[in-house]
């Protein structure tokens, strides 16, 4: 089949990397003319809500699919109209307002962390007196790897992000003292079929995933898992899915998901029976999915700004390097290394940090 993607990032560059073995071609869709998966496939060049170039998409693909949360709705809600879209544009719609995420995860029965809407600098007074500082304030869209978030401890902190928001519709969301975040990713196929994926741990550094653990038999995985499914039910879907929670004793609070693929699942291209990558691309084809069963306890560690020395990385254990072919840029994901721990728990050794 052809498969056409709209963005053109790592993400997009690894499904085609596990559909090329399939049989599959691709054509992308991004506004840049260096962006990373064109070698893989074809790249039209055009803005995300350029209705020529979609349709000219169209044309050319069998199914359409994307590899991230910002493109407009609107033009998976086109693209609709001529040819099947996977994941539904509902569930990328849900997934751009951390308003309406948050009001449909409630609906379902899926705890969050306290929040209110903010429209004005009345409105978050009034939130800050409700929920107390500290809290978080976020864009309500447009906010990802940290971006359009506030911590508020104090009524500076108040005052600097209200300032910094510039009138940008917000939620505020109470502080959670969480003891880890994991996510949940799963799978659904178009008859229904649906596989989850081993939770993974994950660690931040300024707001973006800097690494990720993931081992057998965690006992928050039966209700992640749950949980993922009753969204999974609402709206209607198809592909991968990854649901970000914050552990709080024994339970979980479900923080935001993503619509796609997702940067924490990257340990599943060696690390399981079937990568993420090639069962999204099986769910949106119509074809039977793999099983999701671990090789093992991996680790993966995100490459942030500049790549290691690649020889020095190959030269640990266990180690496999992936590297996008992107430009160096400060705070750029450039690459990852996974980590095949056998079946130890994963640790990143020190001679893979120190590389950094």
């Amino acid at each position: 089949m052809i498969i056409g993607i709209l963005g053109g990032g790592q993400l997009a560059r690894m499904m085609a990397l596990a559909g090329h073995p399939l049989g599959h071609r691709f054509v992308f869709l991004d506004p840049a003319p260096d962006a990373c998966a064109a070698p893989l496939g074809e790249l039209l060049v055009a803005s995300y809500d350029d209705q020529n170039a979609l349709a000219q998409l169209a044309r050319q693909v069998d199914v359409v699919t994307f590899d991230f949360e910002n493109v407009p709705a609107a033009s998976l809600a086109f693209l609709a109209e001529k040819i099947s879209v996977f994941p539904p544009p509902a569930a990328l719609q849900a997934a751009q307002d951390r308003l309406v995420e948050k009001n449909l995860f409630r609906q379902l029965g899926i705890a969050t962390a306290d929040y209110v809407a903010v429209a004005s600098r009345d409105d978050l007074t009034q939130a800050v007196a409700r929920l107390g500082l500290p809290a978080i304030l976020k864009t309500r869209t447009q906010g990802y790897d940290g971006k359009g978030q506030w911590l508020l401890r104090t009524q500076a902190d108040v005052a600097h992000a209200w300032s910094e928001l510039a009138g940008r519709a917000a939620i505020l969301e109470a502080f959670i003292a969480f003891e880890r975040e994991v996510s949940a990713i799963g799978v659904k196929g178009q008859c229904g079929e649906t596989l989850f994926y081993p939770l993974a741990e994950n660690t931040h550094r300024d707001g973006v995933l800097f690494q990720t653990l993931s081992t057998a038999d965690d006992p928050m995985q039966v209700r992640a898992e749950q949980q993922t499914s009753l969204l999974l039910a609402a709206l209607d879907y198809v592909g991968v899915i990854a649901v970000e929670f914050f552990q709080v004793g024994d339970n979980l609070l479900a923080n935001e998901f993503a619509p796609r693929v997702h940067n924490s699942g990257h340990w599943t291209i060696e690390g399981a029976e079937t990568s993420q990558f090639e069962n999204h691309l099986r769910a949106v084809t119509g074809q039977p999915l793999g099983q999701t069963v671990a090789r093992g306890h991996f680790a993966m560690l995100n490459l942030l700004g500049a790549m290691p020395d690649a020889q020095a990385v190959l030269a640990i254990p266990g180690a496999h390097l992936h590297d996008y072919g992107k430009a160096p840029r400060a705070g750029r994901k450039l690459g990852h290394i996974t980590l095949n721990c056998g079946d130890r728990t994963p640790v990143l050794p020190d001679k893979l940090l120190d590389l950094l």
